[in-house]
């Protein structure tokens, strides 16, 4: 069994408890307006080509057996190009290969308290994988977290849980037609789903990214606080301010990004007091 990965990064700090693995799997099914990983949102292999960074030496043309048409992602040209513009985003990943690189840090997890987060993308969108990773981590005693948007049905998640240490969700909107408008979809059954995962006994923290001229209001954060008095708090809640890291990796698939703007920290303070269990 495969799955498509674009990235696995090492020592996370902001991924979950402790110093954690993050393995970023490739395809989503939301489109969100402001996403900080667009290379994530396809699940084919692609090439990135950073503009800024070509010197326009000729190496990726020169070693390319199809003059850089008709990609077969060789690799050539991200080998030999000496100012790193060109990359291969994805790769195909055994279920063993995975793991292999998730151990290498298993000390660091268990003196800081971390473990491995699956993330994306939307990595529940290549369950079986994700299932059988989650499960061989578990049974190793690695701490598992579920990095997800929670567009995917009720079953999914069920079928996970019992590997599951913890979810990491993302809420973008709680107006469904705003959601509709910047995400792509509706935020229906991503609710639905909250609302049942808060009734287990899995913990959850449920980020937010908060998006200046969009979410970041008084009036989203009560309703998103509403939400929770009614079907219960999570463990925690993060604000994720705006940046803009996503910028020029949109520019790299050949995607013309939109901007946002970055509420200023005393918003970000504000609305986080608001949505506070205490407060």
């Amino acid at each position: 069994m495969k799955a498509t990965i674009f990235d696995i990064q090492r020592t996370s700090f902001v991924d979950g408890p402790g110093i954690r693995t993050t393995v970023f799997f490739k395809g989503c099914n939301l489109r969100c307006a402001w996403c900080h990983n667009p290379e994530s949102q396809r699940f084919e292999k692609q090439i990135m080509f950073y503009k800024d960074k070509c010197i326009g030496c000729g190496k990726c043309y020169e070693k390319c057996h199809n003059q850089l048409k008709n990609c077969d992602f060789c690799g050539q040209c991200e080998i030999y190009c000496p100012s790193e513009a060109r990359k291969i985003c994805g790769k195909e990943y055994t279920v063993e290969e995975v793991y292999e690189q998730i151990v290498q840090d298993v000390d660091f997890y268990k003196t800081s308290g971390g473990g491995v987060t699956f993330s994306g993308g939307e990595c529940m969108l290549q369950l079986d994988f994700l299932k059988e990773i989650l499960e061989l981590c578990h049974k190793n005693g690695i701490h598992t977290a579920v990095d997800t948007a929670g567009c995917v049905p009720y079953e999914n998640f069920e079928s996970i849980l019992p590997y599951t240490d913890m979810f990491l969700y993302d809420v973008k909107l709680l107006d469904e037609e705003k959601h509709k408008k910047y995400v792509g979809a509706s935020n229906k059954l991503i609710l639905e789903n909250l609302a049942k995962l808060l009734q287990t006994n899995v913990k959850i923290w449920v980020r937010i990214p908060l998006i200046g001229g969009v979410n970041d209001t008084v009036e989203e954060m009560t309703a998103l606080r509403n939400f929770f008095e009614l079907n219960g708090f999570p463990e925690k809640t993060e604000l994720l301010p705006y940046h803009s890291m996503g910028e020029n990796k949109a520019l790299a698939i050949g995607v013309n990004p939109q901007i946002f703007a970055t509420p200023d920290k005393e918003k970000v303070a504000m609305l986080q007091n608001l949505l506070n269990k205490n407060n």
